[in-house]
């Protein structure tokens, strides 16, 4: 349904709701909001976090990659917009799209969170391969355009908690992973799926780092029915684009009841296999990072707890601390996957 505004509105009345429910209005306005406040002629005063970090969500950010695909793009700005109400949409206000692709782990561009966004200026992402290996009909070596084309891309709009205790809420564009899974056609021995990260020295400077304690490529895992489950995609951009390099261009999971660590990026492999795959930060510190990853408040980190986590952004002054949820709010749509599990044991 469109939703219609007046003109001057306030940015006292903008609720995050008009992000996602009127979009195009709400892109445009911005930008005259920004373009007007780089000209002085807004006056300046405090911004609240309800409505002013809402109103600034799509500040200008380089989106980071070398070039852009025209199909992908394409495909990105026709997908189906995120519904109205259910688990694919979320009431709580969007995080800033400057936060969202300034504030990343991704190990591959360096440790610190602005690294990414700052080491990762000439992605590349033509030409892209995946291959397809392991328990399934159709291995193979597949080019990007053939993963994506069949597909239609939709808005999720989810919650995103990291282990380290801040979280997002991200307008993903992508589309269902299980969908993808099912074109391999993969066979009874299949338990799991296993995921790899691109290994590129040319492009990643922290893969040539002498110090680096990662045993690359990057790897990460599900069961095939976490795998398999509808809140499970493959995403392939953000807001309104594709994805920057720093946010795991072109490929990357989002199960968005699990920490962030298992939304491996810029992906390159999946194989269907028997046994539970290697994961990378369990391999480095089974005490601390679990193969499953559920948020759970009620087990903590071995250094920090995990009952609230730091909404992004804050600040010293705007410490936006909230209280974690089962599953990160996702309990009744997942939580059957794990019934008779301990999940203190299962963390």
């Amino acid at each position: 349904m469109l939703i219609k505004t007046k003109k001057d509105i306030p940015s006292s009345e903008i609720t995050p709701e008009s992000v996602y429910r009127n979009r195009r209005q709400f892109l445009k306005d911005s930008a005259n909001i920004a373009f007007g406040a780089a000209t002085g002629s807004v006056l300046a005063g405090p911004v609240s976090a309800q409505t002013g970090d809402a109103l600034f969500a799509r500040a200008p950010v380089d989106i980071n990659l070398a070039s852009k695909p025209e199909w992908l793009v394409e495909k990105a700005a026709n997908r189906t917009d995120a519904p109205a109400t259910g688990p694919y949409n979320t009431d709580e206000e969007l995080t800033p799209f400057s936060d969202v692709t300034t504030y990343n782990n991704f190990y591959e561009f360096g440790t610190g969170k602005g690294d990414p966004s700052s080491n990762a200026s000439e992605f590349r992402i033509e030409p892209w391969t995946v291959e397809v290996a392991g328990e399934c009909a159709k291995p193979g070596i597949y080019a990007l355009e053939d993963i994506l084309r069949p597909h239609t891309f939709e808005e999720r709009i989810y919650r995103m908690r990291c282990v380290e205790a801040w979280s997002m809420v991200v307008p993903w564009i992508g589309f269902s992973l299980g969908d993808l899974l099912k074109r391999f056609e993969p066979n009874g021995n299949a338990n799991f799926v296993a995921f790899e990260t691109l290994v590129d020295r040319g492009q990643m400077p922290a893969q040539r780092s002498r110090f680096a304690t990662i045993d690359w490529p990057y790897q990460e895992g599900l069961r095939m029915d976490e795998a398999m489950h509808p809140l499970t995609i493959m995403a392939t951009g953000l807001y309104d684009d594709i994805l920057p390099a720093q946010n795991g261009a072109p490929l990357r999971l989002v199960v968005p009841w699990k920490y962030g660590f298992k939304n491996i990026k810029s992906i390159v492999k999946i194989e269907f296999t028997r046994s539970m795959p290697n994961n990378t930060w369990n391999d480095l510190q089974p005490s601390e990072y679990g193969f499953y990853a559920n948020v759970n408040p009620e087990v903590s980190h071995p250094r920090w707890s995990q009952a609230t986590e730091r909404r992004l952004p804050s600040s010293l002054f705007m410490p936006r601390r909230i209280e974690t949820k089962m599953f990160n709010g996702y309990a009744d749509e997942v939580a059957s996957l794990y019934a008779g599990m301990d999940l203190r044991r299962n963390y």
